[in-house]
């Protein structure tokens, strides 16, 4: 499988699927002598995680993380204080599966002969012929992007050194879409809803905040943690901090369930997606990026532009789409409506609008970055469908049994910001290389 990797300069490379041992990504580019715990790592992971709420699938895989390699394992010299530092060398997470139960493997080998429709069974069976990871659907499963979101956070981290702010919202979910905001405050919703589902996740309180696991516990140390933890997984998670709707939304300013940062719209689309979900169907939305604080100049013709890097998160399991900027709506403007014109105030460069969403031919313009992405509905349903027996190509009917989201939209937000964050990371190395060496020669040539 060649296709696990992303990057240039901050590399990123993924490994796993939902029913093997675990996940792994490895990051190569990460800068010596940063600090990175478990903990922060989680409190990403824990966005996009399973059995969360009521629109995400009921599997209670808790998502911990493991930093492997990357860091020191103690102060490189007596009293230098570096001790679990990077250090420059790739940067491995692990994940592992806890939750992988042989009733929930049974589901899956009496049900893989027959395909689901809309999913990657048939296409991944054809390429890879029987032995082809089928249980879960590997790393075909919406499972592997929390490797993404993992290796994402990293690159967010360096970000945010650097003044660059990457963050994510739901913009639309089954067919009810989120009014226009401004996006300082929806950066605001958006790290108030993180702060609330930290507070409210029982893995984070009890393994992270609790001490169970800590930074400077050995590898092995922490794996017999883990497997005291996937006994406990019930008992965990029914210790949860009290859950009350009313109170977040008084305390956080936030919508319970959705990180949408307009509550009324919020509140309209967890009633949409439930009304379909009780039916036994499913339903999609949209995910919009914004990136602030990115400098002019970001991207590299022609292979290589900021908007088709960013394009790639069609990568992104039950993604079917993404528009940088107006996108597709640009068909139904003139040239004068598509234009973001330019004027100056005080010796500033200001663009009247944003139609193109931060960048023109495949360099970043300075302005805010915006993205979005489509989101199909999760293919397995609870409907009766045609498909077909893989091996012996009779018709069958398939009525789907195994745990499923209602939505994926409200669960691939942090995939989005995090994949972003990747692109944007890697992008950011080049281009300060790329100008260090530019003013060396015109340095040079004085």
């Amino acid at each position: 499988m060649i296709g696990c990797h992303l990057g240039r300069f901050f590399q990123v490379t993924v490994g796993g699927g939902s029913y093997q041992e675990g996940l792994t990504a490895t990051i190569q580019g990460v800068p010596a002598g940063l600090m990175f715990t478990e903990q922060e790592i989680y409190g990403d992971l824990l966005l996009r995680k399973p059995g969360a709420d009521e629109l995400s699938s009921p599997r209670k895989e808790p998502d911990l993380p493991v930093i492997y390699t990357g860091v020191n394992a103690a102060d490189t010299i007596e009293n230098a204080g570096n001790a679990f530092q990077t250090n420059g060398t790739p940067l491995t997470i692990l994940i592992p599966n806890l939750d992988r139960h042989f009733i929930h493997i049974k589901q899956y080998q009496d049900t893989n002969r027959t395909p689901r429709p809309g999913h990657a069974s048939y296409a991944s069976f054809m390429k890879y012929g029987p032995a082809d990871d089928a249980i879960g659907a590997g790393i075909f499963s919406g499972r592997y992007t929390s490797t993404i979101v993992g290796a994402g956070y990293i690159a967010k981290r360096i970000l945010r050194m650097h003044g660059i702010r990457v963050f994510s919202f739901v913009r639309e979910a089954a067919g009810v879409r989120c009014p226009d905001i401004d996006y300082e405050k929806a950066f605001e919703s958006t790290e108030n809803y993180k702060q609330m589902r930290w507070d409210h996740d029982p893995f984070y309180q009890h393994v992270y905040v609790n001490g169970r696991v800590k930074n400077d516990m050995r590898f092995l140390e922490k794996m017999r943690i883990f497997a005291e933890i996937e006994q406990e997984i019930d008992k965990i998670r029914d210790s949860a901090p009290d859950f009350n709707p009313a109170k977040i939304r008084e305390k956080y300013g936030v919508h319970p369930v959705i990180n949408c940062p307009d509550l009324a719209a919020g509140d309209a689309m967890v009633e949409a997606c439930n009304r379909i979900t009780e039916t036994g169907d499913s339903s999609g939305g949209i995910v919009e990026v914004a990136v602030m604080g990115a400098p002019a100049g970001l991207g590299e013709p022609v292979f290589y532009k900021l908007d088709g890097e960013l394009g790639r998160m069609l990568g992104i399991g039950a993604v079917k789409g993404v528009e940088v900027g107006a996108g597709f709506g640009v068909k139904d403007m003139t040239g004068i409506q598509s234009n973001d014109q330019i004027h100056s105030e005080n010796g500033k460069v200001v663009f009247d609008t944003n139609q193109a969403g931060g960048i023109t031919g495949g360099l970043s313009t300075g302005q805010t970055i915006v993205v979005r992405l489509a989101v199909k509905p999760t293919p397995t349903i609870a409907k009766p469908q045609h498909t077909i027996d893989k091996y012996t190509k009779e018709n069958k009917d398939l009525s789907a049994i195994t745990r499923r989201d209602p939505t994926i939209v409200a669960r691939i937000w942090p995939v989005a910001e995090n994949y972003t964050a990747l692109v944007m990371l890697d992008h950011l190395i080049a281009n300060y290389g790329y100008q260090t060496v530019m003013k060396g020669c015109l340095d040079a040539k004085k």
